[in-house]
């Protein structure tokens, strides 16, 4: 935390174009995920839909990032990856437009949370997991192939928010 900044001092957009302030979740614990619609990975929205339903009351909120930066896997404009989202799984937590997550072009959040987790944290492909606590700060990180609903999500999460339920 060399720079004093935490998750809370970043904002997106979400898929309507409105601008979402991460300030007002202050004290929240966040599981922000860079995504996309046509990745081997995609069926993971299923794992963070069911994180999000079980958790949400208790405080976590699942934000999704769609990114078309590996394998352009997630060509589409932002309705097109509403519709996607919905239609096939459900996904009622809160979706932001597509950004870069690497790069001299990445997000500001996407360059603060590599710069927090070091070098292994960089986004490597879709479906890289941040886990930030109710401080504000990155608690832990998980690659791709961790599904969200695994067991070391599950405890992270817990940790995170303060919770004794899988």
């Amino acid at each position: 935390m060399a720079d004093g900044k935490t998750a809370y001092d970043f904002e997106l957009v979400t898929l309507k174009g409105e601008r979402f302030d991460l300030a007002p979740f202050a004290g929240r614990p966040l599981l922000i995920v860079n995504t996309a619609s046509r990745c081997g990975f995609t069926p993971q929205y299923a794992g963070l839909s069911e994180v999000w339903k079980r958790h949400r009351a208790e405080g976590l909120l699942v934000i999704g990032v769609p990114s078309n930066d590996f394998g352009q896997q997630e060509p589409g404009g932002a309705g097109e990856i509403g519709a996607f989202c919905e239609a096939n799984y459900g996904v009622d937590f809160p979706m932001m437009e597509k950004v870069h997550v690497r790069g001299p072009g990445a997000h500001p959040l996407f360059r603060w949370l590599a710069a927090e987790g070091g070098f292994f944290a960089r986004p490597r492909w879709n479906f890289f997991k941040y886990l930030i606590g109710r401080d504000g700060q990155l608690k832990d990180w998980f690659a791709s192939p961790t599904k969200p609903e695994s067991a070391k999500i599950g405890r992270a999460l817990r940790r995170a928010i303060g919770s004794k339920e899988v």
